[in-house]
């Protein structure tokens, strides 16, 4: 199993690429089951759980190609005729649920293993089971799977107990082949939200009202091939921009939407970061130990989930106390423990940990739990004195692209090691 060895105490200078975002890839792939004709899809990232989602198309019928550069994928559903995702394709990534409500949409049916992915929290497929048979569809669990069956999906008005991401965009793409309009209330705001409805609007989908708690979608009888570039990373960007803070270095940060990580360069701002925006890009320097700077986080547009642990490092290191809270996934603070063995000062309770910032963190051995306490322990080994080895990596290679490349690019001294 691969690890990253990190030698603490460089500054990191220069400029590094975000590639597209993981969380609008994935669903824009499933959108595919939607229709007979090709999709093309650019600014792909290179990251596992793409992978997992391309090998699943395959496994259903479906052909995809990747161009040279791995940066576009053509998806080509023609063949598309066994609607089905089994567990072993499905075990490590949650997004597996995204292609139930294409796939009961398009064929009348669908059986796709329960959800795997990182162990953060419940993510509750019973609201998008509940969300589709309010659809008209009869819904059952059954030996892990869940099973879906449909003459045809009909519209109806769905509102959601709790802000679901992966239900939203579930539903927004199940919506567009239903008879009849689909009302969705208290939607996800998430830029991949709307990614995916900018991408259903180009195969010829009704859709208004994302980027809003009310989503509307009318039904039309088929849908379109279509050509899309997937937005880039916000997360990606965040974790850079806090890697820039972290090690007190200078960094631009491209290919970005500064709108997306407002919520986190207002963060690095209020820790005493210096955070200048240009039309695609972010410039983040920090000369002084941060600030302790309390945060919660929030569906769009407040603070990301997925830049908690990340944060959190940098915290560690801060002058001062923090407070975070965490009110989306209830067992995110396994990064904790980990941070701890590097000489970080946190207590925690429930969902709301206490941080007290240190002068200095330690290197040690530490294994990455999830997907983004991977790049917290990343970013806490970048700031830390003497060699961190971060094992269990493999989390880290299913979201972000190469992220060990470009840290050495921007002077960060960090290697892989195969095992």
């Amino acid at each position: 199993m691969d690890r990253l060895v990190i030698r603490g105490g460089c500054r990191l200078a220069g400029e590094v690429r975000v590639s597209g975002a993981k969380n609008a890839a994935l669903p824009a792939i499933a959108s595919a089951c939607l229709t007979r004709d090709p999709v093309t899809l650019r600014n792909m990232p290179s990251v596992k759980d793409v992978d997992s989602t391309i090998l699943l198309m395959k496994h259903m019928g479906a052909k995809a190609a990747r161009s040279r550069d791995g940066r576009t994928v053509t998806i080509d559903p023609s063949g598309l005729n066994r609607p089905d995702a089994p567990y072993d394709l499905v075990r490590k990534m949650r997004a597996s649920s995204l292609v139930l409500g294409p796939l009961v949409a398009r064929f009348g049916e669908a059986d796709v293993s329960l959800p795997g992915g990182c162990a953060i929290g419940a993510r509750p497929i019973n609201l998008h089971l509940k969300a589709l048979e309010a659809m008209g569809a009869e819904m059952a669990i059954e030996h892990g799977y869940v099973r879906a069956r449909a003459r045809r999906l009909r519209g109806a008005r769905i509102v959601f107990d709790t802000v679901t991401v992966t239900g939203t965009e579930n539903i927004m793409m199940a919506a567009t082949l239903a008879d009849g309009r689909t009302v969705i209330e208290n939607a996800a705001r998430e830029p991949e939200v709307c990614d995916v409805a900018d991408l259903l609007r180009s195969m010829g989908a009704r859709i208004d009202g994302d980027g809003t708690d009310v989503i509307t979608v009318d039904g039309a009888d088929v849908l379109h091939g279509t050509e899309h570039a997937i937005i880039p990373d916000r997360i990606e960007a965040g974790t850079f921009m806090t890697a820039a803070a972290i090690t007190r270095g200078r960094v631009a940060v491209t290919n970005i939407v500064p709108a997306h990580v407002d919520a986190v360069a207002a963060k690095l701002l209020a820790a005493g970061a210096d955070v200048k925006f240009g039309s695609n890009k972010a410039v983040v320097s920090m000369k002084r130990r941060p600030r302790g700077v309390d945060i919660m986080t929030q569906p769009f547009p407040g603070f990301p989930t997925d830049m908690q642990a990340q944060f959190m490092a940098l915290m560690c290191t801060a002058d001062g106390a923090s407070v975070v809270r965490e009110t989306i996934f209830e067992n995110r603070f396994m990064h904790v423990q980990e941070l701890q063995r590097m000489g970080a000062d946190i207590q925690f309770d429930v969902n709301t940990a206490f941080v007290k910032g240190v002068k200095k963190l330690s290197g040690a051995q530490v294994m990455a739990t999830d997907l983004r306490a991977s790049a917290s322990l990343i970013l806490a080994g970048l700031a830390a004195e003497g060699e961190t080895v971060v094992n269990r990596i493999y989390h880290l290679d299913r979201g972000y692209e190469h992220l060990e490349n470009k840290l050495k690019a921007l002077g960060a001294d960090v290697k892989r090691v195969r095992r």
